[in-house]
């Protein structure tokens, strides 16, 4: 948990840095945040080969759990699409098109800017960002009252990156290569699901 909330603060960090000019602009064109996660992605890689055990947990990774990116989209689109009852401006396509981000924040919020305007491309952010940060702070509880799958489900897209040093922790490592298999499938169904959402 102690960890999670560090990961929080450095992301306040880095808004309160930005709003105030404090970050030298010349970073920005860097990617820093490119080089971080081929940084965070070359961790994981250590601790995978490090640990014969995990890549032979590939082979017998139960066949159902390739169900569990199937069910993450379905529940999250559900989910949405009732919870559109409470906001009166938008339909409910427009609350499916900012879940279907699945926590990919920074190409959903692009596409539903694109097709739908600047407003439901900021709550597509600000709400994909949010997911990111509750399966950070949230994945010890989601493991112990909802089971080792659950912070895998409410990472969705982020479990094959940011999420994944998270879930490997808690959830445990036999479930890094269905987190990493399932933050892919997330990650590519992304721009087609919120792209035919926005132009319905």
């Amino acid at each position: 948990m102690k960890s999670s909330i560090v990961i929080v603060l450095f992301f306040a960090l880095g808004i309160l840095l930005n709003l105030y000019g404090l970050y030298p602009s010349y970073l920005e064109q860097l990617d820093l945040s490119f080089y971080a996660l081929c940084a965070l992605m070359f961790c994981v890689g250590i601790t995978v080969g490090n640990n014969p055990q995990i890549l032979l947990n590939f082979k017998t990774v139960n066949p159902r759990f390739f169900l569990l990116p199937v069910l993450t989209i379905l529940g999250t689109l559900v989910g949405c699409c009732m919870s559109s009852v409470f906001f009166n401006k938008h339909s409910p396509v427009d609350c499916m098109a900012v879940g279907a981000g699945f926590g990919y924040y920074s190409l959903s919020s692009i596409i539903i800017t694109e097709y739908k305007g600047a407003e439901l491309g900021t709550i597509a952010l600000l709400s994909n960002i949010m997911r990111e940060i509750i399966a950070l702070l949230a994945a010890p509880f989601l493991v112990r009252f909802f089971g080792r799958l659950a912070p895998i489900a409410v990472g969705g897209a982020t479990t094959m990156d940011t999420t994944l040093p998270i879930i490997t922790r808690y959830s445990g490592e036999k479930y890094i290569v269905v987190s990493i298999v399932h933050g892919c499938l997330l990650d590519f169904s992304v721009p087609f699901i919120v792209t035919l959402l926005c132009t319905i």
